[in-house]
């Protein structure tokens, strides 16, 4: 009999959906719905077998926006009732210190993530509107939070602190959390596969390159390194994210510049990155810029390049043994120059890719015969991941 997760990503004016089979671990059905509350809303549904539906109305908030989704599941298919819907999940994406784990929601786990707000201020609160709505569309199901923060848990005090003051830090939850967990430990799970070991006898870098991106040393699967921070901003250069910068640049930016705070977070946050070097976001656009000889271009994917390369030096030294290493999400999985770039000159620390492997395309291996280090190409599928913890949640 099959058995279903309906898996949720709630944004501030954005639901995005996906009906999973579990144990096929494939999609029975997917969509979003778009400028919720806006003048006009675009939504989207998908299963296989039928013609992908697209409409612009008026939909006013998330409760509206469930309405018109399971409008198209009884329209259009596939029946939820005949789907084997065992439960619902939720991404939230800060869990804090608290959450090491899914969870089932209950109005005190919704009450602590609506707690951690503060710290993911244009997330957590939207995470939370899915789910009260969900629960008001699904009252029959459990509900269960999956942390983007998670995985990262197991990081050690001597990675995930600052240095600053132990009482402000303290006081105001200030450590490294670290995001893009359900891809992170999707991916080294199924590298472990791969190589054909069990997950604690395997040590991996995986590397979730998007528009927004991050790296994370993982030990015998357990997280014990990554590049986000506090925040999604720290690390990797990214779509329209600054990366890791000296935080003086900040108090130069205001004192000197006159930049309020809010801009400043505007200006790291959303006009940075890719975007700020190139005056693109999309790497593909970067990259087809860099192709043509456009000097900024190829000095942003040089950037890109660099950051990515230290950032694999110093996980390699972390973990001191690494077995593969592999490369996920949008750009990660689809950028063959940007892979070769961020390796490049790392045959020495046993690093040694394979240029045609590295040219092909889906989950495969990209480095050559005999690379002590091996490393992959692998799609994350992060709602599986969701789905897999609800039902493991739920069966248990």
């Amino acid at each position: 009999m099959t058995r279903s997760v309906f898996v949720i990503n709630a944004g501030s004016s954005s639901l995005k959906y996906q009906l999973v089979d579990v144990d096929a671990g494939t999609a029975l059905a997917s969509g979003i719905v778009e400028r919720i509350g806006e003048t006009t809303a675009v939504a989207k549904h998908e299963a296989p077998g039928i013609e992908p539906v697209r409409e612009e109305r008026v939909i006013t908030d998330h409760g509206k926006a469930f309405g018109w989704v399971l409008r198209q599941f009884e329209a259009h298919g596939p029946a939820l009732e005949d789907a084997g819907l065992v439960g619902v999940g939720h991404r939230v994406v800060q869990g804090g210190a608290r959450f090491d784990r899914a969870v089932l929601v209950d109005d005190d786990v919704a009450a602590q993530i609506d707690d951690l707000s503060p710290l993911a201020p244009l997330h957590n609160p939207a995470n939370l509107q899915g789910i009260r709505s969900a629960r008001a569309t699904f009252p029959g199901y459990p509900h269960v939070a999956v942390f983007d923060t998670a995985f990262h848990l197991t990081i050690p005090p001597a990675a995930h602190r600052y240095a600053i003051d132990a009482q402000v830090a303290a006081e105001h939850r200030i450590r490294k959390y670290g995001f893009h967990g359900t891809s992170h430990q999707f991916v080294s799970r199924r590298l472990a596969e791969l190589l054909g070991r069990p997950p604690e006898h395997v040590n991996s870098i995986v590397l979730h390159l998007g528009n927004g991106a991050s790296a994370t040393a993982v030990r015998g699967g357990r997280s014990v390194e990554t590049s986000m921070g506090m925040t999604p901003l720290a690390g990797l250069v990214m779509g329209t994210r600054s990366g890791d910068i000296d935080p003086g640049v900040v108090f130069h930016l205001h004192r000197v510049a006159g930049l309020s705070v809010d801009e400043i977070d505007v200006l790291l946050n959303k006009r940075s990155g890719l975007l700020g070097l190139t005056g693109t976001g999309d790497m593909r656009d970067v990259q087809q810029a860099a192709d043509a000889g456009i000097p900024r271009a190829v000095e942003a994917l040089e950037i890109v390049a660099h950051r990515l390369r230290g950032t694999i030096g110093a996980y390699l030294a972390h973990l001191g043994r690494t077995d593969a290493i592999a490369f996920t999400a949008g750009v990660g999985e689809n950028a063959a120059p940007v892979r070769a770039a961020a390796l490049a000159g790392l045959e020495s620390l046993g690093i040694v890719l394979d240029p045609e492997r590295n040219a092909g395309r889906g989950e495969r291996r990209i480095s050559a015969d005999g690379s002590p280090i091996e490393v992959w190409v692998v799609p994350t599928q992060e709602e599986l991941e969701i789905a897999r913890q609800v039902a493991a949640l739920v069966d248990g």
